[in-house]
């Protein structure tokens, strides 16, 4: 298993206007990237935004990255404190279920 991590930092009090537009925009995009398996998206106290997806193959992971980089620049920047989003991906090396 695979994780795709990005995060940004939101201009404060935009959580919901920012879920609206990840639920109607990102998720389709994410989703249908080859070997999806999830996609996790948390809102921290200080207005960090992480977004997590979880694939089969590193290439899902990277090309989720590739997309997810993209749709954010051009569909959340007036949400965003200025700056770039960054991304990362790798090995999931522990996880648990219940």
């Amino acid at each position: 298993m695979y994780a795709a991590i990005r995060q940004a930092r939101a201009k404060p009090g935009k959580a919901d206007e920012l879920a609206r537009r990840i639920k109607t925009g990102a998720l389709s995009i994410i989703s249908n990237v080859p070997g999806f398996l999830g996609y996790y998206v948390v809102y921290s106290p200080d207005d960090t935004v992480t977004a997590i997806s979880l694939f089969n193959t590193v290439e899902g992971a990277e090309e989720s990255n590739r997309r997810a980089l993209a749709w954010v620049e051009k569909n959340l920047g007036p949400l965003l404190v200025e700056g770039q989003a960054t991304a990362a991906a790798g090995p999931v090396i522990v996880h648990a279920t219940p």
